[in-house]
């Protein structure tokens, strides 16, 4: 199982990223994928969430700015990010939840500045 990010970079403060995550390796309809983010210093969190069924659920902070969706025809996930602040400055990790294993994608830098 192979996890592919892409679309990090820099952005301004208020401006907006889109990444990508293609799977390979496995059927990526039957699985929850999602976005997590560890910046310096800090514990990896989770940024958001959906479920092979479509549900999403988000960080509080990022509610309102961050978008996840999924293109099960593509084997690819994406987090649309708007109105992007400094602190969403992270690496940016996907993740496929698969019934017996969790898959990490290799990380994307993702720097807002101010």
């Amino acid at each position: 199982v192979q996890l592919q990010a892409s679309g990090g970079g820099l952005a301004q403060a208020g401006g907006s990223l889109r990444l990508s995550c293609q799977a390979s390796g496995i059927i990526f309809s039957i699985n929850d994928v999602g976005w997590y983010r560890q910046a310096p210093g800090k514990r990896r969190e989770m940024v958001a969430v959906i479920t092979s069924v479509g549900s999403t659920t988000y960080l509080d902070s990022v509610k309102g700015r961050f978008a996840i969706s999924r293109d099960n025809a593509k084997n690819t996930v994406y987090l649309q990010m708007n109105s992007l602040k400094p602190e969403d400055t992270a690496v940016y990790y996907c993740i496929l939840s698969s019934s017996s294993f969790d898959y990490w994608g290799q990380g994307t830098q993702v720097t807002v500045s101010s």
